[in-house]
C-alpha cells in the first residue's frame, strides 16, 4: 500500500540569493519527489513570526523570523511516498557541519541559521505548513 504525502519545501534566502533554487529543484526531483506548486515570495516579519510560531519560546526565534523575512523565498509542496521524511534526508541535519554527506544543506549550508532549505517536520505540521503558503 502506497503511503503518498504532502511536504512543504522552502529554498531559504541565502540560497535564493546565491541562485540555487534550480539546482536544488533538480536535487529533489532526482530523488523522485514531484514539485506540486511552488512560488517565491518574500516574507513581511510579522509573516514569518506566524510562520515560525511552535518556535516562539525559543531562544533562535527572533533571528529567525529576521532571516527567513530577509529576501525572498521559494516555497513548494512536494509530493512522494513518505515525504515528510524523505525530504528531512535530503536535507539533512539543520546544522549543515552535522549533515550527511550528499544532503542539501552539507552541500550548499553556510550556517545552522543559514542552511539553504527548510522542510516540514511531520505530517501534522505539513497540512499547517502548506495551507500557510497555499491557501486558495
Amino acid at each position: 500500500m502506497s503511503n503518498i504525502q504532502q511536504t512543504l519545501s522552502i529554498i531559504k534566502p541565502d540560497a535564493v540569493e546565491r541562485n540555487l533554487d534550480s539546482e536544488i529543484k533538480e536535487i529533489f526531483i532526482n530523488k523522485g519527489f514531484k514539485i506540486v506548486k511552488e512560488k517565491k515570495i518574500q516574507l513581511t516579519k510579522s509573516e514569518a513570526e506566524q510562520f515560525y510560531k511552535v518556535h516562539e519560546t525559543k531562544p533562535f526565534y527572533n533571528d529567525l523570523c529576521s532571516y527567513l523575512s530577509s529576501g525572498p523565498i521559494l516555497v513548494m509542496i512536494l509530493e512522494k511516498e513518505n515525504a515528510v521524511l524523505a525530504n528531512r534526508e535530503v536535507m539533512g541535519a539543520t546544522n549543515p557541519k552535522d549533515a550527511n554527506e550528499g544532503t542539501i544543506r552539507k552541500k550548499f549550508g553556510i550556517s545552522i541559521d543559514k542552511n539553504s532549505v527548510h522542510g516540514s517536520d511531520s505530517i501534522d505540521n505539513a497540512t499547517i505548513e502548506i495551507n500557510f503558503f497555499f491557501k486558495d
